[in-house]
């Protein structure tokens, strides 16, 4: 059964003997979103989430200690080439925690709008073997990352914790710790929607999963991960906060260290911004779904 012939048997009385068994419908509508639909499949969702996450690596010597390793390697890394070589600064904060502070949000919205913008070529082997909602898998790719985010985040709050006790004059958390559930769900929200957006134009042309790749790369150098943007003069900081992602760094570092140039007005913009790109990104996915195993 083809993507766009959705049984509906289910919702329906059941046919007598001799009638119809099932309801193949014309093409959906780009704002007919099947989250209903989603919602039926939602164990298939976790299923999904955990094959992802336990496949991650599979076959390893130290399996799931790589969540832990990691962002300890990476963070540790940046602090001797950004902090030591090149000096970039930290806002007189203990490195370590300035460049965690960076990596925990950055890593878990870069990872997730790549595995989003792989949908339909990642998983070309189970799309066309069987029906089911093509929404479970982006869906299921944000809800593996949580997890490693979670583990990176205890990471960051160990060393966090050690530099408080140890001088709790340069850190300064306040309140709007509280807010961080918030800025994931929004970093998801945009993961889900630039991964979408990228998965729906990469069904039929590939390329754009390289340059997806790349230009990552390049955004981390404009995102505020590895140096302070209180660097930048004030009069041109609004041009880093054209990057949707950037407010939300900003933000989480204030809330755990006082230090951060961040704005209401630009977190404001930012999840505005984030919410529309769901929206279209949801949409659009919607759309391409529905023949993207006629050119995957």
């Amino acid at each position: 059964m083809s993507d766009s012939q959705i049984p509906v048997s289910a919702s329906l009385p059941a046919p007598a003997a001799g009638e119809w068994t099932s309801v193949i419908l014309p093409r959906r509508g780009v704002f007919q979103v099947p989250l209903g639909e989603l919602w039926r499949y939602r164990d298939l969702v976790w299923m999904l989430a955990f094959r992802d996450f336990s496949s991650s690596y599979k076959q390893t010597v130290l399996g799931p200690l790589w969540y832990f390793m990691q962002p300890v390697i990476v963070g540790a890394f940046y602090a001797v080439l950004f902090g030591k070589l090149a000096r970039m600064g930290s806002e007189d904060l203990p490195q370590f925690v300035f460049y965690m502070g960076g990596l925990v949000p950055w890593t878990f919205f870069c990872e997730s709008l790549l595995k989003v913008s792989g949908t339909f070529i990642n998983n070309e082997h189970i799309l066309g073997k069987v029906y089911f909602p093509r929404l479970a898998i982006p869906v299921a790719n944000v809800l593996t990352n949580l997890l490693p985010a979670a583990i990176q985040f205890g990471v960051f709050l160990a060393g966090w914790a050690f530099y408080w006790l140890e001088n709790g004059t340069v850190l300064r958390p306040n309140l709007w710790i509280l807010a961080v559930p918030l800025l994931v769900v929004q970093l998801g929200l945009l993961a889900f929607g630039l991964g979408c957006l990228v998965a729906a134009a990469t069904h039929r042309f590939r390329d754009l999963a390289f340059g997806v790749k790349l230009g990552l790369q390049l955004l981390m150098f404009a995102s505020g991960v590895v140096f302070p943007l209180s660097r930048v003069p004030e009069a041109n900081r609004w041009i880093f906060h054209l990057n949707p992602v950037v407010p939300p760094i900003e933000f989480f570092r204030h809330a755990f260290t006082g230090h951060g140039a961040v704005t209401p007005g630009a977190l404001v913009a930012s999840a505005l911004v984030s919410v529309a790109v769901f929206v279209a990104g949801l949409l659009a996915f919607n759309r391409a779904e529905q023949t993207a195993m006629d050119t995957v």
